[in-house]
């Protein structure tokens, strides 16, 4: 499997405070069937202004800590992006080595906010598919908004965005207000992607299987490993997929 939207890097936003956290998380994939994971952390969001320099530094330095474990596991770069006007910019995208997915410059993962949906993120998702790059949508399912009218997310995928959902959701490991709305997307083919949003070896491991198998029951193993394989791959290499 493929995790495509994780928190796996020490000391870089409010994932693991240690490396030997983030090996921990890398351990807990490997078991779980994970064999890529992507690390976005946290950019541009008045909180972790990182440089993609110091990103893609942690990258390699854990990439070589599981090679030295024998991990068949591979970490690549990303990052989760807060919607601001930059981002409009396609030669700032262009350029940047993690503000799209492994550097690919076609798929943009944004930080979605919990509360509310931010005005212009139609446009955003307009301007982004217009320029080249298609923007991938975290965890619509925990958006309280979108809890209260599901529907909401049907426009954003009918104008080409990528939605993902949180594999914690569709356990129901948060509450049953995102479990009931990640239910609801997925039985309405609203899921491109589950990824784990993983943010410790505890509370927020990187583990997709659980979610596999609800998906599976729900629709079928040739969807569900399309959510966590055959999409995330594609996204991976910068390729485009049809939904």
């Amino acid at each position: 499997m493929i995790d495509i939207h994780t928190h796996i890097l020490p000391t870089i936003d409010d994932g693991p405070t240690t490396l030997s956290e983030s090996l921990e998380m890398c351990r807990i994939a490997v078991h779980d069937g994970i064999k890529k994971i992507i690390a976005t952390p946290h950019v541009e969001n008045g909180m972790y202004d990182l440089d993609a320099d110091k990103v893609l530094e942690k990258i390699r330095t854990l990439n070589q800590l599981v090679k030295q474990e024998g991990l068949d596991l591979e970490i690549f770069p990303g990052a989760e992006v807060h919607l601001n006007d930059r981002l409009l910019d396609a030669e700032t995208l262009m350029e940047s080595g993690i503000l799209t997915i492994n550097g690919g410059k076609k798929y943009i993962l944004l930080e979605f906010p919990f509360q509310w949906i931010p005005s212009g993120t139609e446009h955003v998702i307009f301007k982004l598919k217009s320029l080249g790059f298609t923007p991938i949508l975290p965890h619509l399912e925990r958006n309280f908004k979108i809890q209260r009218d599901p529907n909401m997310v049907k426009r954003f995928a009918e104008m080409g965005a990528v939605l993902q959902v949180t594999a914690q959701s569709i356990t129901g490991d948060f509450d049953a207000a995102p479990m009931k709305c990640a239910l609801w997307m997925l039985k309405n083919n609203l899921v491109d992607v589950v990824a784990s949003d993983a943010h410790s070896p505890v509370n927020r491991p990187p583990i997709l299987s659980r979610a596999v198998k609800v998906a599976s029951d729900m629709l079928g193993d040739e969807a569900a490993r399309r959510m966590v394989l055959e999409h995330p791959g594609m996204i991976l290499e910068g390729l485009p997929f049809s939904k």
